[in-house]
């Protein structure tokens, strides 16, 4: 079933149209992917994301087989029907989350050998075992098992973390049960070596994946330096294979992205804000614990028709987040959530009307960037 369908390519930039195919439906591109860590996007119902128009959510491979365990969530049916979501979801591989375990993690080239961060009990993943658990999670879209080497790094680590990736990368290939309902996608890496992620594209796309993704960004480089890493990496990726930015999630970031080519991207950054009261606005970031929002009887964004605008004021958010009460991190993860998924809405209308450019610039004058 999945398939993926170039609509329209923009006149300025390598912004383009798409629309995914799965089983679980229909996904059009660019999209911004809501990150549910552990089968739920945090303070959010099923119902309430689709409200919001979410079309994709996604899930960790890492804490799902710790806990509750892959085992009972294939014998509940699946990741779907476990946690009561039938749109497409995708699955990472956990090869983030291992190795950002640091010093309780082992990396070998069978697999990576690390302590849970809940017990400290022992575990071990390779490509072949990450495989057997989003196979038993039932994900629309599996990524391959790599490792994302940190930043700073040096050549010499990154060229063997390179080819290791793609060699785990054809043995996800070969392990991988469900291809008929399940698309197991390649990632590439390199970190910032321009040679090192030409050749990691050429090694990932030559094993013919479903689709891609650009690995290893985001983690602690300039923004400059990802832009500028994204914008060549995506010139050997296939036209006809949708392209996935990993864990990016504030809005710039997203438009650089699409502007570069990108169809895909998540991030946990809109509701971890949330927790914490932050809000993304049509006017930049509002940090809601400020005092000077007590007496603040507008809406956290006139401009925004999201559920907690239409009907709560900047007081009253306040308040909540003054008293802890969880009600305040649901009504800021709805409105952070529909903030990036309208925002998404906006710029794919904007590449349909070739004014994507002018869009952006908008944009980023009344965000303050």
């Amino acid at each position: 079933m999945f398939k993926y369908e170039l609509i329209k390519e923009s006149k300025e930039c390598k912004a383009r149209l798409g629309k995914i195919y799965t089983n679980h439906g229909v996904i059009e591109t660019p999209i911004f992917m809501p990150v549910g860590t552990k089968a739920t996007v945090k303070a959010m119902t099923p119902e309430e994301l689709k409200d919001l128009e979410a079309q994709i959510i996604l899930g960790n491979t890492y804490h799902l087989y710790l806990r509750p365990g892959h085992d009972l969530i294939k014998e509940a049916g699946g990741l779907h029907k476990f946690m009561n979501w039938d749109r497409p979801i995708l699955t990472d591989s956990g090869g983030f989350q291992v190795f950002s375990l640091g010093p309780l993690r082992k990396i070998t080239e069978e697999g990576v050998e690390f302590r849970s961060h809940i017990d400290g009990s022992k575990h071990f993943i390779s490509p072949e075992k990450s495989m057997e658990i989003q196979n038993y999670l039932g994900s629309d879209i599996m990524m391959a098992f790599d490792e994302c080497a940190p930043y700073p790094a040096s050549y010499e680590y990154v060229e063997k973390s390179m080819q290791r990736t793609t060699r785990w990368a054809k043995r996800c290939k070969d392990y991988h049960k469900n291809t008929d309902n399940q698309a197991l996608f390649g990632i590439v890496q390199g970190g910032m070596y321009k040679d090192l992620r030409i050749e990691s594209a050429k090694q990932i796309t030559d094993l013919d994946f479903p689709g891609y993704a650009v690995g290893g960004l985001s983690v602690g480089e300039p923004r400059d330096l990802m832009c500028e890493v994204m914008d060549y990496t995506v010139d050997y990726l296939p036209k006809d294979k949708p392209r996935y930015l990993m864990g990016v999630g504030s809005p710039d970031y997203l438009f650089e992205a699409v502007e570069r080519g990108i169809d895909m991207a998540d991030c946990v950054l809109p509701t971890r804000m949330a927790r914490h009261g932050a809000f993304m606005t049509s006017k930049g970031q509002l940090a809601i614990k400020n005092a000077k929002y007590k007496r603040d009887f507008k809406p956290i964004d006139e401009n925004c028709g999201c559920y907690a605008c239409r009907n709560y004021s900047r007081a009253y958010m306040r308040h909540l987040f003054g008293e802890n009460e969880i009600l305040g991190a649901r009504l800021a993860s709805i409105h952070n959530l529909f903030f990036l998924i309208n925002l998404m809405k906006r710029i794919r209308i904007s590449i349909m009307e070739d004014n994507f450019m002018n869009f952006k610039k908008e944009f980023y004058e009344n965000y303050g960037y």
